[in-house]
């Protein structure tokens, strides 16, 4: 990895982690280090500069991050005029307009090889059939399909925010959804799936998209028992129309799984979108008021870190620890668990590693990190990925480089939910993988 890269790697890592702690904590280190800097930039005053005036000494009103005032109102028209100003974006769409999703996904494929040749890797496969040890799994095939347990459907790509990481390519002037007719089928696929036990909604902002309450709610009215997800990006809360998603959340007992890159709003927002780490922590504390998070109430709240650059995320145990610190002394936050995620080189962030020059050291980044515990776990081995037309997918990641199953290249023909009526009927065919995949078995893995 360049230098550069690394330094400005470990410092937006460090940040996330130490730059929003408890006050206490904050004080000493600060006074470890012996930086004025830092002291006047914390907000306090030094000594000798407190007011004599002590009538007017007010203690910080902790309920300031509960903004009621935020719901019904729309980050949407912000989000665009970002992505109008960022470069990269509009890089994006062009090529998007001059050679297609298929000529997009053809030309990152080749990027990453080639990343991988200069590195002397071999293809994914190769890689695994050198990697694992020889009585642990058959050498000829080593990723097998096992019973279909998560069913993931992306019901559309329209979403309020444009995450510089995002994988889906998801932002406001994305208008791709799921049809009530592929929904329907969707759900009787469910019904005759008995393995299933996980229904996996993402989107885009799923809540966003018109098919999304109709599944939720047709879903557990089919099974009481499914684990029904619903991959949220918290602001979406306060999206006009969305007032009484919560609510229905509740009613539904749906498991939310959030996004949450980081607990300092410099790096959320720097991630994310101006004002979105504000929106997050108060999204997050309606969710507690409803019971989310809360012991005994059966709402599951989940949390996922995502690193802000070209490194994998830190151990997720004890990053989970600081989360729980942090948000809870800060802002009064609780929550279930946290999931730490790989960056995985495709679309948007595939973008940003190329247009730095970053591409090749994170290529090597994951393969130096490579994990063998995580192969017979990944996603592709006992998930079916549903895209928002009805396609089927090994996963979410091959679903947004058009490798559907059955097809034989990027976006060319493939299965769609209304060839099959059962998952299991899925069971012979082969997992597809590509470069992409050394992502999803580094360190800790993705999903």
């Amino acid at each position: 990895m360049k230098i550069h890269s690394f330094i400005v790697s470990i410092l937006l890592l460090s940040s996330c982690t130490d730059a929003f702690v408890n006050p206490k904590v904050t004080s000493h280190v600060l006074r470890g280090k012996e930086s004025n800097h830092s002291l006047r930039s914390s907000g306090l005053p030094d000594y000798g500069s407190t007011s004599v005036d002590i009538d007017q000494h007010k203690l910080e009103d902790s309920n300031k991050w509960k903004r009621p005032d935020l719901f019904g109102k729309s980050i949407i028209e912000q989000t665009k005029r970002e992505m109008e100003s960022d470069i990269d974006f509009q890089e994006t769409s062009q090529k998007l307009k001059e050679i297609g999703l298929k000529g997009m996904s053809k030309e990152e494929r080749t990027k990453r090889r080639r990343a991988l040749d200069d590195l002397g890797i071999p293809t994914f496969n190769e890689f695994l059939a050198q990697n694992i040890p020889n009585d642990a799994h058959e050498k000829e095939i080593i990723l097998k399909r096992k019973d279909t347990e998560v069913l993931q459907l992306n019901v559309g790509l329209y979403c309020n925010q444009a995450c510089g990481h995002c994988h889906v390519e998801s932002s406001p002037l994305r208008t791709e959804a799921m049809t009530e007719e592929v929904a329907a089928q969707c759900l009787n696929l469910l019904k005759n799936s008995k393995s299933v036990h996980t229904l996996d909604i993402t989107g885009g902002a799923p809540e966003m998209n018109p098919t999304f309450r109709y599944i939720v709610s047709m879903a557990r009215a089919l099974r009481l028992d499914i684990d029904i997800i619903d991959r949220c990006n918290l602001t979406v809360l306060h999206e006009p129309g969305q007032e009484d998603l919560i609510p229905f959340l509740v009613k539904n007992k749906v498991h939310v799984i959030a996004s949450l890159p980081c607990y300092s709003a410099e790096n959320v927002d720097k991630q994310r979108g101006n004002g979105v780490f504000d929106r997050s922590i108060s999204a997050l504390l309606a969710l507690n008021e409803a019971g989310y998070g809360q012991e005994g109430t059966g709402l599951l709240l989940d949390l996922v870190y995502n690193p802000l650059g070209a490194f994998l995320p830190p151990p997720q145990a004890s990053l989970e620890s600081k989360y729980k610190e942090v948000l809870n002394e800060n802002f009064g936050i609780v929550f279930n668990n946290l999931f730490t995620m790989t960056n995985m080189p495709v679309k948007r962030f595939t973008d940003f590693l190329y247009r730095r020059g970053e591409l090749k050291d994170y290529m090597d980044l994951l393969v130096r990190n490579f994990n063998p515990n995580t192969v017979q776990s990944i996603m592709c081995t006992n998930t079916i990925s549903v895209g928002f037309d009805g396609k089927i997918y090994d996963c979410d990641f091959n679903q947004q480089l058009g490798y559907a199953l059955g097809s034989s290249e990027a976006y060319d023909g493939g299965k769609t939910v209304f060839d099959v009526s059962s998952l299991s009927e899925l069971s012979c065919d082969s997992i597809k993988n590509d470069n992409h995949c050394f992502g999803c078995v580094a360190g800790s893995g993705s999903s």
